[in-house]
Parts: structure tokens; sequence; C-alpha cells
């Protein structure tokens, strides 16, 4: 274990130790690396959150069950361990843990994860905040009726919580007209891609779903061939952050006009590269994860701390320029 201050240590399932300040944890598999490390201390200070440390938990691509059961028992029962952002390793800590919450949402019950580990009158709960905080960040530049006036698809490459968010975030009946023609999904596995549309259709989705099993990048570069103009096109493989390279190569061509987004804003950002330089001959609108990023965070903070903080105007932009001043 790495010496230092507890907010300069990242942890294991095997090396944690109770906490002896008010801790956060953020959960991931290279939690080291994220600008939260930076970025918490200073929305600390501007929300009043008090003496409280931010520490990472890094656990390996699908990590044993045991890990994460480790992970969620010490949460629970250590005192000063407020909860947790779960990244990268929502389903599976659901899939093994899910049992040890006292209270599970409505959200995270439907898409079997869990990305927000709280507790509340001495009872752990688990949220799943991405279809909220991945919504706010489509609303940030997917223009209102995109869908209903393009005719557009929804192209995801992975499968993971995310994707499952999105998915439901988009086909959701009460968008009316202003959803995808058709949604595709692809995974390198099978069963997250199982996962997902068992999802798509407990929520009542009638939008298409199409699922293929992705196991070389150039099947990916013929589903954004085959899309039609202005699709929304999005990485959220992990691909370009918790491991290198991109769900594609670089002959595949983005249909004109779409909207590409990687959902990783730190990396190698490969995915992203590729995007950019088709974008001034493609008319594409590219964004990296840097706003989703921004509303993750404080949505899970929110929950954690039981503290308002709004989605936009004035007090959100306060905390997304403390978070930008930290950039590179």
């Amino acid at each position: 274990m790495s010496a230092g201050t507890r907010e300069d240590r990242t942890f294991t399932a095997a090396t944690l130790e109770p906490a002896t300040t008010r801790t956060f944890y953020f959960i991931g598999v290279t939690t080291g690396s994220s600008s939260i490390r930076r970025v918490f201390p200073l929305w600390a200070e501007e929300l009043g959150l008090g003496d409280v440390v931010l520490v990472g938990i890094d656990l390996p691509l699908h990590a044993p069950a045991d890990d994460y059961r480790t992970v969620v028992e010490f949460i629970k029962h250590d005192p000063l361990s407020l909860g947790a952002l779960v990244t990268t390793h929502k389903l599976d800590l659901f899939r093994a843990a899910g049992d040890l919450f006292d209270d599970v949402d409505p959200l995270a019950r439907l898409m079997h994860e869990v990305s927000s580990i709280s507790k509340r009158d001495g009872r752990l709960v688990a949220h799943a905040k991405d279809p909220i905080s991945s919504g706010l960040a489509l609303d940030a530049f997917v223009p209102a009726g995109h869908f209903a006036a393009t005719g557009a698809d929804l192209v995801v490459f992975g499968a993971g919580g995310s994707a499952i968010a999105i998915d439901w975030y988009l086909t959701r009946p009460e968008r009316g007209a202003d959803r995808p023609r058709r949604v595709v999904v692809t995974n390198r596995s099978q069963p997250r891609l199982d996962a997902l549309r068992a999802v798509h259709d407990e929520s009542g989705a009638d939008t298409e779903l199409v699922t293929a099993v992705a196991d070389e990048a150039t099947v990916n570069d013929g589903f954004v061939a085959a899309a039609p103009p202005g699709s929304v096109v999005i990485n959220a493989t992990g691909l370009g952050k918790d491991a290198p390279g991109s769900p594609i190569t670089d002959g595949a061509t983005f249909p004109h006009g779409a909207l590409v987004w990687d959902l990783n804003y730190r990396g190698s950002l490969v995915f992203l590269d590729q995007a950019r330089a088709q974008e001034a001959d493609g008319g594409l609108h590219v964004e990296d994860g840097w706003v989703y990023f921004v509303h993750g965070w404080t949505q899970v903070i929110a929950e954690v701390f039981d503290v308002d903080i709004p989605t936009s105007g004035a007090g959100f932009e306060r905390l997304s320029d403390l978070a930008a001043s930290t950039r590179s």
C-alpha cells in the first residue's frame, strides 16, 4: 500500500482498512488517474461537506465475486465510510453483492446495477444514477426533437451499465416520436447483450433493438457504415480509458452529421481521435465524457451526502468551472 495521507492512497479489496476520518470511496479500475482526485476537494469546500476525503478502490475488470462482497461489506459496517461511486463494476458488483443492500431503488432493480452506495438511518442503499446522469449529458448535446426530425439510429459499442442506461433513457415511450428509429448495441460477449435486452423489454420499450457480438472491430465498422445520417454513435466500452484501443478501426466512416460521443474523458481516447479526424468533412458533432463525468459525480455526491445539487444553472456551472480548472 502506498504511503501518504489517506486521500493519496488507493486500496484494493485485500488492503482495505478502517477509515479514520469521514470517507467517500471511488470504486473503479484505475481510480488514481481520475480527475476526481483533484476535483472533489474543491467541490467539498463549495458544497460545505465538511471534513471528508475521497479514496479510491481499484478492482480488476470482472473481479471475483468475493472482492465485490468484501468491498460492500466493508463500507456497510465501517462507521466512517459514508458511501461510494461505482464505475465500470456497476453490473458485476450488483450481481455479486446485491443481497447485501438493505434498500435498492427501482432503477437499480430494473438495471441490475449499482452506481451509488449510500447510507440512510443505518441502512445501506443502492441506487442506479446512470439513467439520470447519462440523460442529462445526452440532453446537453442532442437537440430536442433530433430523432423525430432525422429518423436516426442509436449505435452503442459496449453493453455495460452505461449502455443500458442510455438505451432506457432514449427509448422511453414518454419521449413519443423523439426516439431512435432503432437501437444497435454490440459487445464482445453475449451475456451483457442478453442483460441489456432484458432491461429493454422489461421497461416497456417498443423501439427495435439489434444486438450483436463484435469480437472484431470490423464488425462495429459495419454498423457505423449502415447507420443513417444524424445517428448518435457512442463508445461505451471503456476502450481508451480502462484498456487501450477503440471499438472501431481507422477505416470506419461515421454517417454524415452523426453525433459522436466517447464516454471517456481521459486515457488514450483513440475513438475520440477517430471521430475528430472526420469532424469537419463529415459534419460531425463530437463529445468527450467530461459533462457526463460532472453529472455522474454530482448525482452520487448529492445522494451520499444528502445535499441538493442543481443539474443546470449558475450552481451547476460553478461546479463545472471548478472541475474544469483542474484539467491540464
